[in-house]
């Protein structure tokens, strides 16, 4: 795997567009790593102090994600180093799709991605610039379809994805609206863990211990999710604060949380400071834990806490979790990998590039219930494929990775 690693992290993107924006000095980068199978995907994240490196090595493994859950594209990602709490962040945004719309037409597709929400920011903006729907450049690049085909795929991506979610088994009890983009990627992350137990240790999981790492859609709905299945909530950590509860929260605390969080952060009474809660959680029993905030801030000696006390399993919600991954897959996730069982990202959270994939084939069934079972059915087979090249709990990330690798390499 090293010499198909090695080649894989030097290989330049076939496309760099830049972007700065005169009114406020943000800067944004789409990097594009191969236009393969004619299409190029990945959302579109802003923070401050985002890097085009860091970019380029989102948009590496979102082709490596493609690899598992279709459709056979090239991988991207769109990134605005710009303060999202700013007020001004919604007229960045409007520059910035503006910008990107020729690509947007034609070859990329993007979505929502950390601070920028799908529903809230993608979608409207880009359809008040003539896009069908975000993923029309994918539709339009990869698909090449007769009109007739391609207004019938829109029109599923357009229903499908903001379709508000009816069947209560996929939400939490309430009156609030929750659509398919808010919760899929959180169930995926969710169900890989279910998945492996089944698969690994023939167990279900309830009353495994869990942390959560941040509180956005991603970590709030994984957190629901195993909640939902059985599952004790020990910890949670956001940037907002943090709750460490050994015995476990319960489901319907785990519900509350869930509807309560402010934003994409964690909102309760009597929660601990950021700095209480990152000085205990590490050391706090789990056996599984989700890291579901930013990407690259995890560190080895977090994970040597967390493994010296009982961690078993880690399925990731971020994207490239460890803050030494330079591209991806670096020196503390490879540690990691040999320690314990690490369900890569471009598996546990392909949930949304999967249904987008769904979305786009021929007369798909728009229920809940078939659109959340696709996913589930995906990453399950994507773990049976990983176990059937290496049996061993140890290394999963490497095999994964190994695959996935070989399929886009040769």
């Amino acid at each position: 795997m090293d010499a198909l690693l090695k080649q894989y992290k030097e290989k330049q993107p076939e496309v760099v567009f830049e972007w700065s924006d005169a009114e406020t000095g943000a800067k944004g980068w789409v990097v594009i790593n191969s236009l393969r199978g004619g299409a190029a995907g990945g959302g579109t994240r802003m923070r401050k102090g985002l890097t085009k490196d860091e970019v380029l090595s989102l948009a590496k493994v979102m082709e490596v994600k493609f690899s598992v859950c279709g459709p056979a594209i090239g991988g991207a990602k769109s990134g605005i180093d710009f303060d999202p709490r700013d007020p001004r962040k919604n007229e960045v945004l409007k520059r910035w799709f503006k910008a990107v719309m020729p690509l947007l037409k034609n070859y990329y597709g993007t979505g929502g991605d950390l601070n920028v929400d799908e529903l809230k920011d993608v979608i409207p903006i880009t359809e008040s610039y003539g896009l069908w729907h975000p993923q029309e450049g994918v539709v339009n690049g990869h698909l090449k379809p007769t009109e007739g085909a391609r207004i019938a795929a829109l029109g599923q991506l357009r229903y499908g994805v903001s379709n508000i979610i009816r069947d209560k088994n996929y939400i939490p009890n309430s009156e609030e609206d929750l659509a398919i983009a808010d919760m899929v990627t959180g169930y995926g992350v969710a169900m890989a863990v279910v998945h492996f137990y089944d698969l690994y240790r023939t167990s279900d999981i309830k009353d495994k211990k869990v942390i959560i790492q941040g509180w956005g859609n991603v970590a709030s709905a994984a957190a629901f999710y195993l909640a939902q299945k059985g599952a004790k909530i020990v910890g949670i950590i956001d940037i907002a604060g943090g709750i460490i509860r050994p015995e476990g929260l319960s489901y319907e605390e785990v519900c509350q949380l869930f509807l309560n969080k402010k934003g994409n952060n964690l909102h309760a009474e009597n929660m601990l400071s950021f700095e209480e809660t990152n000085t205990k959680i590490w050391d706090l029993q789990a056996d599984i834990f989700i890291p579901g905030a930013a990407s690259k801030i995890l560190n080895q000696d977090q994970m040597d806490r967390l493994m010296a006390n009982g961690l078993d399993v880690m399925s990731c919600g971020a994207n490239v979790p460890f803050v030494d991954d330079e591209v991806f897959f670096g020196p503390t996730a490879r540690y990691t990998d040999e320690k314990i069982s690490i369900i890569p990202d471009f598996i546990a959270n392909c949930g949304m590039a999967r249904v987008f994939a769904y979305l786009m084939q021929a007369h798909a069934d728009l229920s809940d219930k078939a659109i959340f079972d696709d996913i589930s059915a995906t990453i399950r087979k994507a773990i049976e494929t990983v176990k059937a090249k290496n049996s061993s709990d140890k290394g999963i990330s490497t095999a994964a990775l190994t695959i996935a690798l070989e399929k886009l390499m040769g």
